[in-house]
């Protein structure tokens, strides 16, 4: 057990025991490492392990204070928050669930991210500097620097102060919500589409609208008339490398879109995760727009390691300076740390390396993904050289869903249609979401053919 972790574990027995009660304040990080004999960067790493276990609250100038537990039981959660739960079951299963077989996985193998490179920028970074204190709300400065430099390349013009690190997309997600969405509002998302997005906008109790989207694009047409009946002022929707279709919007749909958001009012939230792995040249709303109605939002997570949960939102100097006060009234601040991190790695051309070393990997797993899929019977759709998905269809008369229970039952985690989808009877019902990188493993492979048979049969 390390330092740190014994010192945890010395806390939380205190706290259980009750020498600690809700309301103590600790001691403080310079006092605790002489009391312990351990160094602050010990402290601070312990400190901040209690914080994410609910039991410590960090006080900005005041210090670290016990915390009494929330304990919700079961009968005291709201209708929004089982919606909310059930709408993210699939991503449950991914995080928690035991499967030999990962087709439904949203995230890239270990293999293909940073994960070694991190951990020894990590430790370099660590010993040349022990300064790990609360970093700026708007997150550290140059990696900002850096990523508008980086979208000035995409045709987005933005300053540093039109830059908003974050917690990866998620949170950006989370931020832009709490801005705009009260209870009852009504917003637009694609469907099939992001699912646990789906959840944070039930969780604030939205009014889900859905405009079908299909290997063809967007049905604009459908968008328009749910702007006339429902009147809502946003709409996040994902252009490239689309989760969980793989496809990717032709330039006239994008802009189109954007004279319909600003004959109606509406403001697009630009769901780039993938950005850095698209081709130069790729079309993106925000530059369209100049970020007028458009807030674009980034993240490394996807591409570097799921673990380093950092990315960010542009957008105009009013939209980031309130969100930036959002950010600082919920979290205080994200990873100074982390972001010190990419930017190292961006500054020293390591990423940059990293990204065409991943680039060929899609393109690789991507075209023999789809033809392992044919051979067995599915139809897909999806973008080579951008994302990690494929929508593939079944044959008529199969239900995506029946098939996952029965897959499940075999230790093959499979991600049906309907779990992304707000007409989950409708024409997804008969998809499922694969990921590029575990479509060729020969036990998904034999099931499917298994299965497809004997239904046919």
């Amino acid at each position: 057990m390390t330092k740190s972790k014994r010192m945890v574990q010395g806390i939380l027995d205190a706290i259980e025991q009750g020498r600690l009660m809700p309301g103590t304040r600790l001691a403080s990080i310079r006092e605790a490492a002489r009391q312990h004999g351990v160094s602050k960067n010990t402290v601070v790493d312990a400190y901040d392990q209690l914080v994410a276990l609910g039991r410590v609250r960090a006080r900005q100038g005041a210090g670290f204070f016990v915390v009494k537990p929330l304990v919700l039981d079961t009968s005291e959660k709201t209708e929004e928050l089982n919606e909310a739960v059930d709408s993210v079951s699939l991503l449950r299963e991914q995080l928690v669930g035991n499967f030999a077989v990962r087709v439904g996985d949203g995230r890239a193998p270990a293999s293909w991210m940073a994960g070694a490179i991190l951990a020894r920028l990590a430790k370099q970074l660590t010993a040349a500097d022990s300064d790990l204190e609360y970093g700026a709300p708007q997150g550290y400065m140059p990696l900002r620097e850096t990523i508008a430099r980086v979208l000035a390349g995409r045709s987005i013009h933005a300053t540093q102060d039109q830059v908003l690190l974050t917690f990866g997309a998620n949170h950006a997600f989370d931020l832009i919500i709490r801005h705009f969405v009260g209870p009852g509002d009504s917003v637009l998302v694609e469907t099939p589409g992001y699912y646990p997005l789906f959840g944070k906008l039930r969780l604030a109790r939205a009014k889900l609208v859905g405009v079908p989207r299909s290997h063809e694009g967007l049905d604009l047409d459908d968008l328009e008339r749910k702007i006339k009946q429902y009147r809502p002022g946003l709409f996040f929707l994902q252009p490239n490398a689309h989760n969980p279709t793989g496809t990717t919007l032709p330039p006239y749909q994008l802009h189109r879109l954007l004279t319909i958001a600003e004959r109606y009012n509406v403001v697009l939230v630009e769901d780039d995760v993938f950005g850095d792995l698209s081709p130069r040249g790729s079309a993106h709303l925000a530059a369209l727009d100049d970020l007028n109605r458009v807030i674009y939002v980034g993240s490394f997570s996807k591409t570097l390691s799921t673990g380093v949960r950092s990315g960010y939102l542009a957008g105009s100097p009013t939209l980031v300076s309130a969100l930036t006060d959002i950010k600082m009234i919920t979290v205080v601040n994200s990873s100074t740390f982390n972001e010190r991190l990419i930017h190292d790695m961006i500054e020293q051309g390591r990423y940059r390396r990293h990204l065409v070393q991943l680039r060929e990997r899609i393109s690789k797993a991507s075209a023999s993904a789809a033809l392992a899929l044919k051979d067995a019977g599915i139809q897909t759709h999806g973008a080579i050289n951008e994302g990690y998905y494929l929508w593939g269809h079944l044959p008529p008369g199969i239900d995506a869903q029946a098939l996952a229970r029965r897959a499940s039952d075999e230790g093959i985690f499979i991600a049906p249609g309907a779990i992304f989808s707000l007409r989950p009877n409708g024409p997804d019902a008969g998809a499922l979401r694969v990921h590029i990188a575990y479509a060729n493993d020969h036990r998904f492979l034999d099931f499917l053919k298994r299965y497809l048979f004997s239904s046919a049969t």
